[in-house]
């Protein structure tokens, strides 16, 4: 069978693997604990199922403009002005099936083979794959100081001849941590002076915590007219926990929209008519969920702090927003993976590798679930881990018994 370059370049999604694995062991009754989810359990907001529901049953549910509906565009127009004070027109915007097609779209739309994309890692495990899926390149920029936190010479330092764009993501999936704003204000003032594209996949920014603040990367732009090179990417999957109803956009010049729009009719049409209606009545309407989520997620983003404090050897730094915490484990097993897969076969606890990320030695762990899943998630790696730990641990009705040493 033959299949081209590009696609063999491209790797399984870690996470979307790591869930299959743990939906099967989940039906086959394992006590599984889920510590590497990336959606929130929390429900979506009631205006957006009743706005749905009414949509769904009226049986009126068809085809949708290729670039979103209007009314989709209207509630991103108010979003961006809310959030970011920036005035956009229906021309500045696209709405796509979630965030990641945004990007995805984007990212077509202004690479060409043997571009360059930078990014900071640790990253998102789909950034390296969504760049290899334009037949171009990706550089991830790792801190040199040895921190999960950019500076702005770590990213810059990555560019070169064939650089076409920066990807930068804040607060970050994995690590949870915030670029400085004056990062990001060099950054942006870079890429305005190079004419270099710079994306913001800002999906995480309303979710924060101990009262910081997220920056906002148009406060440093001089650029803001038909030649920006600044593309903005959100949606509703994280911050609204709609992850399933698939609803992102980016905000970028009208050309680049346009070309945008252009690409995603003849890849997928419009996003579903069905879930723009929610994702519309989501933004327009009380706001309430997304607080209680906020507050929900700094809740056990504490917990699991307070676990993790406990835990000899284990290091991390506290998340400044998402549900993601970045923890490293070196000092008990340098290979993430295999670290990872031996959890979830003696305690049957799900994390996410570092080396997705592009930083081994760490394991991605989620706090989006129940408090007692936390907490019982780190005193079960605890116990699999120290060697001072008793040698049996009750799981529900079962008895496991420590055969390693």
């Amino acid at each position: 069978m033959s299949i081209s370059q590009i696609a063999s370049s491209v790797s399984e999604s870690v996470t979307l693997a790591l869930n299959e694995k743990a939906a099967v062991l989940r039906a086959k009754g394992e006590p599984l604990i889920h510590l590497g989810g990336g959606e929130p359990k929390a429900k979506a907001p009631v205006d957006a199922i009743l706005a749905a529901a009414a949509m769904l049953n009226s049986g009126e549910v068809r085809y949708t403009p290729s670039a979103g509906t209007p009314a989709m565009k209207a509630a991103i127009i108010r979003y961006t002005q809310e959030h970011y004070g920036r005035k956009v027109t229906p021309k500045h915007v696209i709405a796509s099936s979630g965030a990641k097609q945004a990007i995805m779209v984007a990212l077509r739309a202004i690479l060409d083979p043997l571009d360059e994309v930078v990014f900071p890692a640790p990253y998102w495990v789909s950034y390296p794959e969504m760049v290899r899926l334009c037949g171009a390149v990706p550089v991830p920029a790792v801190p040199e100081d040895g921190t999960l936190v950019p500076t702005a010479e770590d990213i810059i330092s990555r560019v070169g001849s064939q650089t076409k764009a920066i990807l930068i993501n804040s607060p970050s999936n994995p690590s949870g941590l915030m670029i400085p704003p004056d990062v990001i204000k060099e950054v942006v003032e870079f890429c305005e002076k190079e004419g270099i594209y710079l994306i913001t996949d800002d999906i995480y920014h309303r979710l924060l915590f101990d009262g910081k603040k997220w920056t906002n990367p148009y406060e440093f732009s001089k650029d803001l007219g038909d030649t920006s090179k600044l593309i903005v990417i959100n949606g509703v999957s994280k911050a609204y926990a709609m992850t399933g109803f698939r609803i992102g956009w980016a905000v970028a010049n009208p050309k680049l929209i346009e070309v945008m729009g252009n690409i995603q009719s003849h890849e997928t049409s419009g996003p579903a008519g069905l879930l723009q209606v929610g994702a519309v009545a989501a933004i327009n309407g009380t706001q309430s969920n997304v607080e209680n989520l906020r507050m929900q997620l700094e809740n056990r983003k504490n917990i699991l702090m307070s676990k993790l404090g406990a835990f000899e050897g284990v290091k991390v730094t506290e998340p400044d927003g998402t549900f993601y915490a970045f923890v490293d484990f070196r000092a008990y097993e340098k290979d993430s993976l295999k670290l990872s897969t031996f959890l979830l076969e003696k305690v049957q606890v799900v994390t996410v590798p570092g080396i997705g990320f592009g930083v081994d030695g760490h394991l991605r762990m989620s706090y989006c679930g129940p408090e007692k899943d936390v907490i019982e998630g780190i005193e079960r790696i605890k116990w699999a881990l120290d060697p001072n730990s008793p040698n049996e641990l009750q799981i529900g009705n079962r008895k496991l018994v420590r055969d390693w040493a």
